[in-house]
Formats: C-alpha cells, structure tokens, sequence
C-alpha cells in the first residue's frame, strides 16, 4: 500500500534499463542526437540517492484493487473509480448494427493472402530490424552511461587550462599541499586523482576507438578512392587546357577583328556625344542674352519657353557641369522677374484697353499681345490676373460717368462751375430733358464698355479652352503610346548579349544606334516651342539642339484669327483640368461682375440725382421715359452678359413704388376734392371724353391722343353714351374715368408695377363709394358745398354715376388680368368686392326713393276722408308728388329702372292705402264709399300711367280692398 523512498539505488547502466529511461517531449518529433555513453559510470552523489523515480515505488495489483473503505470485496473493482453508485448492468445490442461474423472477412482473407506470402518471404530473407535497432541502441547507451562519468567540464567547448578557473577546478592545490601532518594522506588524494583522470582519458579513447571503428569502412574507402580522385583530376585539367587552347585560337581568328570594329563605333559615337554636349554647352551659355533680347521685344512666352528648355536640358543632359552650377538660379531669378514683368505688362494692357476711346469700333486692342500675355500667365501659374482686370474695370466704370457728367455740364451754360465746385452738385443742376440725355449717354458708353469687356474675356476663355483641349489631346496620345510600346515590349526579342569587353557591354554598341533617333525625336518635340536658341545645321547627330526663338511672334499671330485661337501648348503648362475649368468658370463670372459694376454704378448716379426728391417730383410722361429707359439698358447687358443683374432693377422698382405712392396720393387727393366740390347736378359731357369712351369700347384702354382744332368746334352733349345706353353723370365721375385710364396706361407703361397699381386703384374705386355715399345718402353734400338738400334728382345721378363705374370694372378686370402671372390671379379678387360694394350703394339709393315716397304717403293718406269732390285733394296731391318724381328721374335713369322704381313705389301706396280703407271700415261692397274710393283710385291710375315710360305698367289696384271673410 505504501512505497519506500529508502529502497535499494537505482540501477546504474543495466541492459534493461533502456526502456526506463527519462521521457523525452512528446512534441518533438525529431530524436535528438545521443551522446557516447560514459565507460566508467560516475560515484553516486547525495543529491542522486535521495532524488525519487519510479522504481522507488513497489505497489502490487491487488492491493491497487483493494478499497479499505468496503465491507467485503466486491466482484468488481470499477466501483473505486465510478463510486458505490456504479452497477454492472446488460449492454443492449444496438438494432442499427448488424450481426458480424467470420464470412463478412472472407473477401478481405482472400485479397490480402497473396501480399502476406510476400511479407513472409521477404522477413524470412531480410533480418528483423529490430534486432539491429535494440542492439546499436544498447551500445549507444552503455557508451552515453560510461561517458557520463566525465564531468562536463571536459566536454565544454571553451576548456582550456591556461585559464585559472579550469585549471583549479581540474587540479586543486590541496592534493600538491605536502606541508604538516596530512603529507601522506595529501599524496593519497594526488595519486587518487591521477588514476581518476587517467581512467576518464581511459573512457574517452574507448569511445574514440569505437566511433572510428564504427565508420572503419567509410575511412577505408575514402583512403581507397583518393587514388582514383587524382586520376579523375589530372585528366580534368588536361581537358581544360585543350578547351582554353581552342578558344583562345577562335577568339583571335573570329572575334578580334569584329570587337576592335564595335570599339571604333563606340568611340565615334563617344565623340559625337562629347561634339554635341559641346554644342548644347555653348547654346546653353547663350541663353541670358537670348532671353535679354526676348524680354525687349515682349515675348515673355518665347523667354519663359527658353528657360524651361533650358533648365530641363541642365538638370537632364549638363547636370553636374561645374561652370553651369549658378546658371539654374539665374535662370529661376530670371523667371520671377518675368513674372512681374508679364503682370504688370498685363495691368497696363488692361488700363490702355478699357479706357480708349469708347467711339472705336475695335473691340479688341492688340489680340496678338493678349494672347501671349494669358498664355505666358497660365504658364506660371498666375492665376490672379483675372483680379486686375476686375479692379480695372470697376476704376473705368467710375471714370465713363465722370467724364459724360463734365462733358453734359461743360456744354451747359447756365452752370456756373467756378461758384458750383463740386461735380455733383453741377450734375443736379441739371433739368429732366438734360439729365436724361446724360443718362442715355452713360447707358449707351456702358453698353460700349462691356462689349469689349466681353470680346476681351472672350479672347482669354478662348486661350484657357485651348489650353484644356490640348491637355486632354496630350493625355489621349500618351494613353495610346503606353498602349503602342506595352504592345512593342511584347514582341521585342529579350535576349540580350553578355559578352563583356573591357568593362563595357558589347550590345550597347548595338542599342547605341537605336537610342539616337528615338532622342532626336524626342527633343525635337520638347524644343518645337518658338522659344529657343538656333543652332547649326553642320552637326552629326543634335538632338539637344533648339530652334529658332524668335518666331514665337510669328507663329502666334499667324495661328490667331477673329473669334478663334489656336496655340500651341507644350508640355510645361501643367495646370490641371479642374483648374482650368475652374479658371474659365471665373472668367465668366467676371463678364456678370462687369455686368453687375455697370449696374451698380448706375444705381449710385441715379441715388445722387434723388437727394433732392428729383426723381419723385416727375410727372407720368417722365418717368415712364425714365423706366423705358432703364428697362432698355438692363435688356441689353442682360443679351451681352446672359445674366440680369438685379441692383439696376431692384432701384427701378423702388423708384416706381415711390412713383407709384406718389401717382395715387396725387390722383385720390384730386378726386377728393373734386367731390367736395361736387353739388350733384348733371354736368354737360364734353367731345374729348366722348372719344375716350369710344376708344375704350373699341378695346383700347389709354388716354387719346389730343388732336388740334377739330375737338374745340365740338359742342358738348348733355349725356355720355356708351355702346347704345345714355348715362347722365357728374363731372367728377367723367373725370374719374381719366384717372381710371391713367392707371392702366401706367400698367402698360411699367409693367414691374402692375400689383401696386390694381391695389392703388382698388382703393381709389372704394374710396369714390365711400366718399359718394357719405356725400349724398349720407347728406354730407350738404354741409361740404351748401346744398338746401338732397333730391331725388341728386340720388338718381348718383346712382347712374355708380352704374356707370360698374359697366366699367370688369373691362378693367381683363385689363390687369392681361398683365398678371398666374400667380398673382388671386388679386383679382378685389374686383368683385368692389362690383358687390357698388351694387349694394345703387339699391340703397333706390330704396331712399321709395322711402321718400312712401314718407309722402304715410302722410297725405292719413288724412283722407271718403267724401266728395272727386278726385279728392290728398290723391290730387299725391298724383302732383308722382309726376314730379318722374320728371326728376325720367331724363336720369333709363326706362327699365324707371318703371321697377314706380313699381315698388306703387307698391307702397297700395299699402298704406289699404291700411287707411281698413281703418276707415270702407270695403269693396259697391256702396257710395266703394265708389268715391274707386273714382279716387282711378283718377291716381290714369295719371299714374299718362306719365312717359308707364303706359304699359300693371299697377294692380284690386289689391286694395281687404279679401271678405
């Protein structure tokens, strides 16, 4: 049950020990190398005899299966694992495995017995290799025990005995020590240790001797052989001569000659180099003279082409060339300096264009300059001239209104300009008829201005486009030519020669001559700008030679035609697409900027004109002409730009809601106080506003044109016709209808007011209800002009004026209509409150009739009295009241309204008649009183309808009588 850790030592190079020996790792899939074993195994130490292994432990099976903690033994010892619990119970066999037996492996038995004959012959042939194995490894580990027993000092590496440390540890002085009473015992450990390390060289020679006598046959062979290695040597080194001969012989008949001639050729080639870097060196060395005279002539595009040129062919083909080293920032100081030169160049391009003489017909001044000054600019990247001709053209639009205001004023006389200093105020002392030829001619010298603004920056997008073409050309060509080569490389044989002659590949010599043109070709296209140095024609091969620079001037002006430019880009204009387009983008936002500075410094010469309410103090005639004006000139930069500027417009129209404010405060207190002075009495209609109705009927809504002599000789007529119907009016309404007239002229005059307008005359149309309303209905006439008071005649005129402005506002309805957007329909609406308004005020002045009347009666029937004579005196009185009803409203109203008023009127006698029979008892029973009463009512009957226009009406007077019950 238990093991002793005090049991016999473990066994020292036993045989069967192999099988028990320090497990190696398992994740090592290689067998390590093995030492010899040592021959003389080590003494025991004290760390070894108390280390514990698995042979220490002895525990036998049955007391492994005996559990301590049962009563009796079980039948089965799974239980000291599994616990009490485990009870052996019948494995089930499984219904889905089927029954195995000995005839399910005669098809195997029967394929695999021809190969077991095979194996047992072989085995029987061959010896086991596990017998050899078991014996190579129990030698292997006898020889590792025995060398075991050599301490690892010998075995390191670095074991030398000069060392004081090795030496002491191999050799410790305490077994030299012979001095006091341990002499002998000393002598004993020294010769003790002689034996110990003679037995260690001992163990060490064994195994030695055994390694060499394990490969004894590979030595011998090797020692065998060596002869034969030698022989094998010796005719190598006799085939290697004949070969050297050989080739020796082959390079002297057939080579040498042909090398010595591709020498010659890389040294003629050699020579030409060095003659044209030469040539390209003294091209070079004349190029700030070049450049010197370029910049005199103002040809900053050839110069700029020049010193690009230049520093490409200094850092490509002359790098390194030491009387060159300042000559690339010369170059670099020399370009900046041809940058501010090309600026200010184009400022001064600019200043001399835009303010020349604006009566030139010439758009364009000197389209060849501005074409190289843009392409020299977008060549340096220089971006910022579109700034410049932006602040030139704002200073020119501030000297065009200077100088049309002192020429307008120098030709006025009556302006003093020693005593008025200031140009402003000269400029204000202008009248309208003045002031309106100083705008036209301002108007007319911006129109000029930005046509050749807009020729200029034509000129300029034309330049920027080309430029973005070519670059898009260039790319497409590039695409094709890496298509073109990748194709080429392709097909190209890659076999190349190696064959080396004094440090230089022959096939150079070779490439040399392919090379050549392909640089010709090459630079020639780099140098075809007109911008270089000429060079001679007596040279081998040039290829960094440059053309003529002086006809950049030349080609340019020859490739630029009206409308059209065509320049030629190279390859050092590296703007990208999206700054290009960007580029040309704000070129044509400077064509609107042009647009818009023209615009606003209108708006500011119109402003310094108003300080004084000029503007609002014209009459209609002048300001629609100032409008038509205005309207005129944004039109036309509109069509020169293709946008509207809007500041132009925006004062326009704030001028014409000041106009517009002003036109009906003017016309509403004119017909204020036409009613007020207004007594309401038929007025004579003058031939003048005859003819404005007929062209008004005729579809012409606008004020006659006033025509000499013919119009004074005709007499007035008493009422206004109007397609067919007569209206009786007061002045007020004829002149109310000019107003109305006005209005709508001035819509067709100034269109951008037409809201304001309608607004403006709704207001005016309610205005003259109201006022109307008040003045009559209300009896206010009688207090504003002194009237004794309103009569029927005075009613039945207004209400025919009322009518007569009714006729009229759906004709100007359609009017505005015409004129409105779709939007703007809701405003209409204004109309029809305005007709219902009208509408409501002509019934109430027909019911103030019929009041009055049935006043009348209220008052003579309630004093009549069934008695003789007949007719009574209170129905002689009220057919006297009649008649003097129609003969004020006959000649007023027309026929139909006449007979409707008496109708109604008639409406109220009957019943306050009736009401007069019935309190006086008097019924319809044929009596004396029936018949005084008839005899009354038929009198009334008969003049009633003796009156003119009531002949024909139906009075109905059985109504009268009250129905018996």
């Amino acid at each position: 049950m238990a093991s002793s850790h005090s049991s016999s030592p473990v066994p020292q190079g036993s045989s069967s020990d192999v099988f028990f020996k320090k497990e190696v790792d398992p994740t090592k899939h290689i067998r390590p190398v093995q030492s010899l074993p040592d021959v003389c195994p080590k003494e025991p130490t004290v760390t070894d005899q108390h280390r514990w292994t698995i042979y220490h432990s002895k525990v036998n099976l049955p007391a492994a299966l005996n559990d301590p903690r049962l009563a009796k033994r079980e039948s089965d010892f799974f239980t000291k694992t599994w616990g009490l619990d485990f009870v052996d119970t019948e494995v089930i066999p499984s219904f889905y495995l089927p029954q195995i037996s000995k005839e399910h492996f005669t098809v195997y038995q029967q394929e695999i017995s021809q190969r077991e004959k095979i194996h047992e012959r072989c085995k029987n042939i061959c010896p086991p290799k596990d017998t050899f194995d078991r014996t190579l490894l129990h030698t292997h580990d006898k020889s590792r025990t025995d060398l075991e027993q050599v301490p690892k000092i010998f075995m390191k590496p670095d074991f030398a005995l000069d060392d004081s440390l090795t030496f002491n540890s191999v050799l410790p002085w305490s077994h030299f020590n012979t001095a006091g009473g341990k002499g002998n015992r000393d002598a004993a450990s020294s010769k003790l240790l002689q034996e110990k390390l003679s037995h260690y060289l001992d163990i060490v020679e064994v195994n030695i001797a055994h390694q060499i006598s394990l490969r004894s046959e590979a030595f011998f062979h090797a020692m065998t052989s060596q002869h034969e290695l030698q022989d094998y040597l010796k005719k190598t080194s006799q085939a290697v001569k004949m070969l050297r001969d050989k080739i020796a012989q082959i390079d002297k008949v057939m080579c040498e000659g042909s090398l010595h001639i591709l020498r010659l050729a890389l040294t003629r080639n050699n020579c030409v180099k060095v003659y044209n870097k030469l040539k390209l060196m003294a091209t070079v060395h004349q190029t700030q003279p070049t450049v010197q005279v370029l910049l005199s002539t103002s040809e900053f595009v050839g110069a700029l082409d020049l010193i690009a040129t230049t520093q490409e062919v200094l850092q490509q083909e002359l790098q390194g060339i030491h009387s060159f080293r300042h000559l690339g920032s010369q170059l670099c100081e020399l370009e900046k300096l041809i940058d501010k030169m090309m600026i200010a160049e184009f400022s001064t391009y600019s200043h001399s264009d835009l303010n020349r003489p604006l009566e030139d017909d010439c758009h364009i001044l000197e389209e060849e300059r501005l074409i190289s000054l843009v392409f020299g600019l977008l060549k340096q990247r220089k971006l910022n001239f579109l700034e410049i001709y932006s602040e030139e053209m704002i200073i020119t639009a501030k000297n065009i209104i200077k100088q049309c205001v002192i020429n307008k004023v120098s030709q006025i006389e009556d302006i003093d300009t020693d005593v008025v200093l200031k140009l402003a105020d000269q400029m204000r002392m202008l009248n309208f008829p003045q002031w309106f030829d100083l705008l036209t001619d301002i108007f007319s010298k911006f129109t000029i201005f930005l046509q050749r603004v807009k020729a200029t920056l034509n000129i300029i997008h034309s330049v920027v486009l080309s430029v973005l073409d070519k670059n898009q050309r260039t790319r497409e060509l590039e695409e094709i030519s890496q298509q073109k080569n990748a194709a080429k490389d392709n097909s190209l044989d890659t076999e190349v020669a190696y064959l080396i002659h004094e440090g230089m590949f022959i096939s150079d010599a070779f490439s040399e001559s392919e090379l050549t043109p392909i640089a010709i070709d090459t630079t020639s296209q780099r140098n075809a700008s007109p911008n270089s140095e000429p060079c001679s024609s007596d040279s081998v091969s040039e290829p960094e030679c440059t053309t003529d620079s002086s006809s950049s001037k030349e080609q340019i002006s020859s490739s630029v035609t009206p409308g059209t430019v065509d320049i030629m880009v190279n390859e050092d204009v590296k703007l990208s697409d999206l700054e290009l387009g960007k580029l040309a983008n704000n070129i044509q936002e400077l064509l609107y900027s042009a647009s818009d500075i023209c615009h606003d410094r209108a708006v500011k010469f119109l402003m310094s004109r108003a300080k004084d309410g000029f503007l609002e103090k014209l009459n209609s005639t002048e300001f629609i002409s100032l409008s038509r004006l205005m309207e005129t000139f944004i039109l036309e930069t509109e069509q020169i730009c293709g946008r509207k500027s809007m500041s132009l417009l925006g004062a326009l129209q704030s001028q014409a809601n000041k106009f517009v404010n002003r036109f009906h405060e003017e016309r509403k207190t004119k017909l204020s106080l036409l009613l007020d002075n207004e007594r309401w009495k038929q007025a004579d209609v003058p031939a003048e506003f005859q003819d404005l109705v007929d062209s008004i009927s005729h579809g012409k809504i606008a004020l006659p044109e006033k025509k000499s002599g013919a119009t004074e000789e005709r007499k007035p007529a008493e009422v206004l016709t109007v397609e067919g119907q007569q209206y009786a009016v007061v002045g007020t309404v004829l002149l109310l209808i000019r107003i109305i007239l006005e209005y709508c002229q001035c819509v067709d005059n100034i269109p951008s007011v037409t809201t304001d307008m309608l607004t403006r005359l709704s207001d005016l149309l309610k205005y003259f209800n109201s006022r109307s309303c008040q003045l009559v209905l209300g009896a206010g006439a009688l207090q504003v002009v002194g009237l004794k008071t309103i009569t029927t005649k005075n009613l039945a005129l207004s209400s025919r004026c009322l009518q007569l402005i009714v006729h009229y506002i759906p004709v100007i309805r359609a009017h505005f209509e015409a004129r409105l957007q779709p939007k703007q329909y809701s405003m209409l609406r204004h109309f029809d409150h305005i007709t219902k308004d009208y509408h409501d005020h002509i019934a109430e002045i027909s019911a103030k009739l019929v009041a009055i009347m049935d006043s009348l009666f209220d008052k003579l029937l309630s004093k009549y009295e069934v008695k003789a004579p007949v007719p009574s005196a209170c129905f002689r009185n009220i057919c006297k009241q009649m008649a003097k009803m129609h003969e004020a409203i006959f000649d007023l109203l027309p026929e139909e309204q006449t007979q409707m008023l008496f109708l109604r009127i008639n409406a109220s006698y009957k019943l306050h008649l009736k009401k007069q029979l019935s309190h006086l008892n008097v019924i319809n029973d044929g009596g004396p009183q029936n018949g005084l009463v008839t005899a009354d009512v038929a009198f009334y009957t008969g003049n009633l309808q003796a009156l003119k226009g009531l002949q024909d009406l139906d009075l109905n007077m059985a109504e009268i009588w009250e129905q018996k019950r």
